[in-house]
């Protein structure tokens, strides 16, 4: 093998070892992305995915594939530079850590549970965990270290210890109270992957169980899926510790209990203080508030006139009711990335991400942190100005807006004037519709007609009585009624008595109300 072999060899090696890097760490919408765009199937689960994109890096390497690959990497951890946070230091093996014979990590010494002796944790020293909103580090007490199994079980016990300095245990013993139980001051414990590509997220291993100094803490439980086919998600984060230990210079030992199933863990101890859904906001008012002017000229830059396409658009409504609490807004929050102008409340925003961390926009479903968020001064203003019957308003191409609400109203108008009035016709009164409403001792003739009258010569109120027996020209050869001549009430008095019911009326007859 020539030089030039040689030196191809390592160049192909070098690009290849920092892409795979970089695909092991993409969920699954960026690994169906990549395999999109490389004309590959993007069905399947995870772990499909993942193998499938990493034969396509392996046999088809190409500067176009290395393209999208950071493209995707760099979209997910913009803070880092994907090319050179994949690349590891010379001549240390993918997927150990730097520091795992270094003389520190030795020099700690061996721990024994039940009488044997346990490998010592070594330090990640390369992986970063994500910054948390809700979260100021102050202190370091344990680096990342990674979870060591022990045997072949599949449930294992990993230990670490630390210590607190009688400044740290004076700052917990002296922090406020957040709410009953819970202190601004905290010591929490963070697990995730074991990863040295860019910033992790919190992530349990399952089965996790979390003991200190002897007792179990709380460790959040899952979330129940409110959509069919879906699993319950257990909310990966911080772990409050700091009612479990000793404030003192004494030793504290924690001891993780974790499913051992092929993916690697790290544990990270921190002294941190912890923030209110009420703090963050006020960090956004002040600092992260998007003035009037600015929004106009966003809203004009969104409707400004495209040549090359064949539809203009005149206008842009927007809804004044929060998509998340189905209310009006108060305070209007956006994303500065996400392309709608749509707002959300960002009150409740906070106070939901609070409980169940995911920021995510209610409008798009795109990832929302916390440092993109901002308030629309413009919508802010025009919610001052407007009535709580106005529900949504339209951008113009000027920059103004103008409420929907006088359109509607229009129409409800406009159909309130063409709906013709009709005069209301009450059937119980005789003089509405002509006939006189039977009485309920109804005369015993058994004929009614439209001119029926009670023993007073009146007309009687109630129901009008109408003989189903007969047909039109019955009635017209009986002449309607009592005032009929001679002859029909000769007929009449011949004619056989109407068969009666039990409670003596006439079984031919109904009554119609």
């Amino acid at each position: 093998m020539n030089d030039g072999t040689i030196k191809d060899t390592w160049g192909f090696a070098a690009g290849v070892l920092p892409c795979a890097n970089m695909v092991k760490s993409f969920r699954v919408s960026d690994l169906q992305t990549l395999l999109a765009s490389m004309g590959r199937s993007k069905s399947g689960l995870k772990q499909d995915l993942v193998g499938r994109a990493l034969r396509l890096v392996q046999t088809e390497y190409s500067p176009e594939l290395l393209k999208n690959v950071r493209q995707l990497y760099e979209s997910r951890f913009p803070k880092t530079s994907g090319w050179l946070a994949a690349r590891r230091p010379d001549g240390v093996p993918v997927g150990y850590s730097s520091l795992s014979s270094s003389p520190t990590a030795t020099s700690q010494g061996a721990d024994y549970l039940n009488g044997i002796s346990k490998p010592v944790a070594t330090p990640a020293a390369e992986v970063k965990l994500v910054p948390l909103p809700f979260y100021q580090t102050l202190e370091t007490l344990l680096l990342p270290t990674e979870l060591i199994s022990q045997n072949n079980e599949k449930l294992q016990d990993s230990q670490c210890i630390f210590e607190l300095t009688p400044n740290q245990a004076d700052q917990i013993r002296n922090a406020s109270e957040l709410r009953p139980g819970m202190r601004s001051i905290q010591v929490v414990l963070r697990i995730c992957y074991t990863d040295s590509i860019g910033v992790q997220e919190d992530q349990y291993p399952p089965n996790i169980a979390v003991k200190v100094n002897q007792s179990y803490c709380h460790v959040p439980g899952y979330y129940p899926s409110n959509k069919p086919g879906v699993e319950p998600r257990r909310p990966c984060r911080p772990v409050n510790i700091t009612p479990w230990l000793h404030l003192s210079t004494a030793t504290n030992r924690v001891t993780v209990t974790w499913g051992n199933f092929g993916k690697r863990y790290s544990v990270a101890v921190y002294l941190v203080r912890v923030f209110t859904a009420a703090d963050l906001f006020s960090q956004l008012k002040l600092c992260s508030e998007e003035s009037a002017e600015r929004c106009r000229e966003r809203i004009q830059e969104k409707l400004r006139f495209d040549p090359e396409s064949e539809i203009a658009t005149t206008g842009l409504r927007v809804s004044l009711i929060c998509p998340l609490v189905k209310m009006r807004l108060g305070v209007p929050c956006r994303v500065l990335t996400c392309a709608h102008l749509q707002c959300f409340d960002a009150v409740f925003f906070l106070q939901m991400n609070e409980k169940k961390p995911t920021w995510t926009c209610p409008v798009c479903d795109k990832p929302a942190p916390f440092e993109l968020l901002t308030i629309d001064g413009l919508l802010s203003d025009i919610l001052k100005e407007t009535s709580e019957e106005i529900e949504e308003i339209e951008y113009l191409t000027d920059g103004s807006w103008r409420p929907i609400r006088d359109e509607k109203e229009r129409d409800r108008e406009r159909e309130r004037s063409n709906t013709p009035e009709y005069p209301v016709v009450d059937i119980c009164i005789p003089e509405a519709n002509g006939h006189s409403p039977a009485h309920s001792s109804t005369s015993l003739t058994g004929k009614s007609g439209s001119g029926s009258v009670g023993t007073a010569g009146g007309p009687v109120a109630g129901g009008a009585v109408v003989d189903l027996t007969l047909d039109s020209s019955s009635e017209e050869e009986e002449g309607g009624g009592a005032g009929g001549d001679s002859e029909d009430t000769e007929d009449s008095a011949d004619s056989p008595a109407p068969k009666r019911g039990r409670y003596n009326y006439d079984k031919d007859l109904v009554t119609a109300y």
